[in-house]
């Protein structure tokens, strides 16, 4: 939809604020009727816009970025699963002053795309309360936020008002305007509560698509403990057996495994594994040909393998992540 310019200058300025009922009255109307209606929504929107938006972050991993909400003071995190991509994962977070933290991906959901991620920084972190009743209803005023296009800290958190246009079962439409960059972002209701996060973007923009919150609800504690939920598109999870270590071993007469060759640019090389290393465990256990074959045959490319080792005199410990078998 397109704002009319005097609510955008609005918006833009911070002209008003303050708070307004529970069940606003434009929410019911077909579309707004006079200026009181276009002063209301604008209320509506400035009274909780600062507070979301502070809460709105972009996320960084490798090769791109996404959007995603804190919901709770202690830094839980709700985003996209087709942004995190996968589990367990170090993700960099970006506060809209630009303060950088580091964050690890939860759990997430490949069918319908939900996923959660934890800030590991000591708290506290501003927050926003969720719709827990699920009460918004077809028509609904809403707006959306998210870093468009990647973190920029001069411009901001983006904002767009718009209406929801279409609910199903595992997923909620607006007309809201989104791109490249949004998807992971939340959408709210006008009193600010976090009732989606944004999911597809459609052909003409204005079709973008977001996951209601009831689909995290149905699945809140797999999703927090970690869980990769379902087999569905929007992330993968990594074929067993694809992972690769880049380390030729044989057996240590005083235990463990030595390394006899070890793969140029191979993830071995990178944390610095050498010929004549020992290693003395592999993900807990003591290290032989076997556990070290099943931890291969067990781990796709991407997932991670905790090693201690011996190289010279110095001990040392490392979780890797796997690379991709040649």
């Amino acid at each position: 939809m397109t704002m009319p310019a005097y609510l955008l200058f609005a918006v833009s300025s911070g002209l008003i604020a303050g708070g307004y009922a529970d069940r606003p009255a434009f929410n019911d109307k077909i579309a707004p009727q006079t200026l009181d209606d276009f002063r209301e929504i604008q209320q509506a929107l400035q009274s909780n816009l600062a507070r979301t938006r502070a809460a709105t972050v972009c996320l960084q991993m490798d090769g791109g970025s996404g959007s995603a909400v804190i919901i709770s003071e202690d830094g839980l995190v709700l985003t996209a699963a087709h942004v995190t991509g996968k589990i367990d994962e170090e993700i960099k977070v970006i506060m809209e002053d630009g303060r950088e933290l580091k964050g690890v991906s939860l759990g997430l959901n490949s069918e319908t795309d939900s996923a959660m991620l934890q800030i590991i920084d000591e708290g506290p972190f501003p927050f926003v309360e969720v719709d827990k009743d699920d009460s918004t209803k077809l028509g609904d005023w809403v707006f959306s936020l998210g870093h468009s296009g990647g973190f920029d800290k001069e411009r901001g958190v983006n904002v767009r008002v718009g209406r929801l246009v279409r609910q199903a079962n595992s997923t909620i439409q607006s007309d809201c305007m989104l791109i490249g960059g949004d998807s992971g972002g939340p959408l709210f209701n006008m009193a600010g509560e976090l009732i989606g996060i944004h999911s597809r973007v459609g052909a003409s923009r204005e079709e973008s698509m977001h996951v209601p919150i009831r689909e995290f609800q149905s699945h809140w504690d797999e999703l927090k403990k970690g869980s990769f939920i379902g087999e569905g598109g929007f992330a993968k999870k990594s074929k067993p057996g694809s992972g690769f270590l880049g380390v030729i071993t044989e057996e240590a007469k005083e235990g463990g495994l030595r390394i006899t060759e070890v793969w140029e640019e191979s993830v071995a090389a990178e944390v610095g594994l050498k010929m004549g290393d020992r290693i003395l465990e592999i993900a807990g256990e003591a290290a032989t040909e076997e556990v070290m074959s099943n931890k291969l045959t067990e781990l796709g490319a991407g997932e991670k393998l905790k090693l201690k080792w011996i190289s010279g005199e110095e001990t040392k410990e490392e979780t890797l992540k796997l690379g991709e078998r040649p």
